[in-house]
């Protein structure tokens, strides 16, 4: 999922350069969803990580 946030951010970046405004907006939109959901999936897996899985042992 990071990879495709970093990705769309290319993308976003080039499409700003090239002019292409509407593109560049959309794909920084995209890229700012994928890397919030990815960071909020990791700190969850992260807590779950120390909490449940270390009472498992």
């Amino acid at each position: 999922m990071l990879k495709w946030a970093l990705i769309f951010a290319v993308i976003s970046i080039v499409a700003g350069l090239l002019g292409f405004t509407g593109i560049a907006a959309g794909a920084a939109g995209i890229a700012k969803v994928l890397f919030f959901l990815f960071l909020i999936l990791f700190v969850l897996f992260l807590v779950l990580g120390v909490t449940i899985f270390k009472s498992v042992k």
